[in-house]
């Protein structure tokens, strides 16, 4: 039953572990992740090498879930800089998603090794991303959990060309999305503020990742004391939502206005005036020739290497959400990074943000509505609220006509 095998509604026709075995030779775990263990494969009669994703529905509702959604959202896509998918199988106990493997490095670890790099190398990168951000738009698909780790080199070629990763967190945007999901750092401010939201939390991610790969820092950071968790993030998240940040010298003494003026349409806070992915790529500084060939690297490299490391910190514990205890757990986990809907519950409006914004974690994310009372690893989830007053719903913006577009529905399980 490979690649075409999850059909809502159809009865159930699982593959026996041995139709994997007979196509795949399976390595060992390369990386356990919150909701899944990723492998390499060996397609034994092409030799062809794979990354595959192993979900153990022993695990619980969410992780059965978080795998029917990637399936679904992976199976409604197909763009040159978008990992793609290859085979699916179910089997009674796991499901086994292949996906092409991206075999060069991250695109900050890149930059990080090149003695010369320019605006040029930038918009290079970010027009990649953004030509793939816009074609997920024009499905309706909203990733979510945008960020630098998730931007890889498809090839170590010279040119190879970028690709986007990791899409347990994209949703189909049917309506506008309430539940709080990310990374801290990225998040956008309709997403700290409890809004409703859509494609335009991407294109605030997108603004962040520029701006990092221009001045070598991420524009939203509190310098506390990296031990203190709760009044980083709640400070933190004041920042995002008055949008509080500045082109610092001297790391933007040297970067175009252009590059500047594009940041900053990107990060606006409100999302409605926000620029869409396609208006983007038809900004000067990607279509046109704004970009500057000057290089941009000198006396940042220091500062770059410091400041990515206290982001890619080790995930810190923080007390279990009530609501979280008793459910399921998940497989063995390196980095658990993600957080359900039970812990990200919204608060009374009337509660401030200083008495919301209780902990940081590196991901938050909502799998389901339906799962809000099943964490994935309760012992192990950091209880991260976001400020929880309301605001009136804006007009969702994507790119495309997808209004002739009939989208699946998503599966319950």
């Amino acid at each position: 039953m490979p690649f075409g095998c999850l059909n809502p509604g159809e009865k159930k026709d699982y593959n026996s572990p041995t139709e994997i075995t007979d196509k795949y030779d399976l390595g060992q775990i390369v990386k356990s992740e919150e909701f899944c263990e990723i492998f390499r494969a060996k397609d034994k009669s092409t030799l062809k090498m794979y990354t595959c994703k192993k979900f153990l529905k022993k695990d619980g509702r969410k992780v059965r879930k978080a795998a029917k959604n990637e399936i679904l959202i992976l199976k409604m896509v197909k763009h040159p800089n978008i990992l793609q998918l290859v085979d699916v199988y179910e089997t009674r106990r796991e499901y086994f998603l292949f996906l092409e493997l991206a075999t060069g490095r991250e695109v900050f670890d890149w930059i990080l090794d090149q003695g010369y790099y320019s605006e040029r190398d930038t918009s290079n990168v970010i027009r990649q991303v953004m030509e793939a951000v816009a074609y997920l738009h024009s499905l309706r698909i909203v990733h979510r959990n945008l960020k630098l780790e998730n931007l890889v080199y498809y090839n170590r070629l010279k040119h190879s060309k970028i690709v986007i990763s990791d899409f347990h967190l994209a949703k189909l945007e049917h309506g506008l999305i309430k539940e709080p999901c990310g990374t801290p750092e990225y998040l956008a401010p309709e997403v700290v503020g409890r809004q409703r939201y859509g494609c335009p939390v991407d294109c605030w991610a997108l603004g962040v990742i520029m701006y990092i790969l221009l001045s070598g820092n991420p524009p939203f950071y509190d310098e506390t004391d990296d031990d203190d968790y709760e009044n980083h993030d709640k400070n933190l998240f004041r920042k995002i939502l008055a949008g509080d940040y500045e082109f610092d010298s001297p790391y933007w003494d040297e970067i175009s206005d252009s590059a500047k003026n594009l940041v900053s349409r990107l990060m606006e806070v409100d999302q409605d005036q926000r620029l869409t992915a396609q208006e983007a790529i038809n900004h000067e500084w990607i279509s046109g020739n704004a970009a500057s060939d000057k290089n941009i690297k000198e006396n940042k490299a220091v500062r770059v290497t410091t400041m990515m490391k206290r982001l890619r910190a080790p995930e810190h514990q923080a007390p279990t959400p009530a609501a979280a205890e008793g459910s399921g757990t998940s497989g063995a986990q390196e980095n658990p990074q993600v957080l359900s809907e039970a812990s990200t519950a919204p608060s009374s409006t009337a509660e401030s943000l200083s008495a919301s914004t209780d902990a940081p974690a590196k991901e938050v994310s909502a799998t389901d509505t339906e799962d809000s009372a099943c964490a994935v690893q309760p012992a192990a989830e950091p209880d991260v609220q976001l400020p929880a007053a309301e605001q009136p719903e804006p007009t969702p913006r994507c790119n495309g006509d997808a209004s002739a577009l009939d989208t699946p529905g998503e599966q319950s399980g």
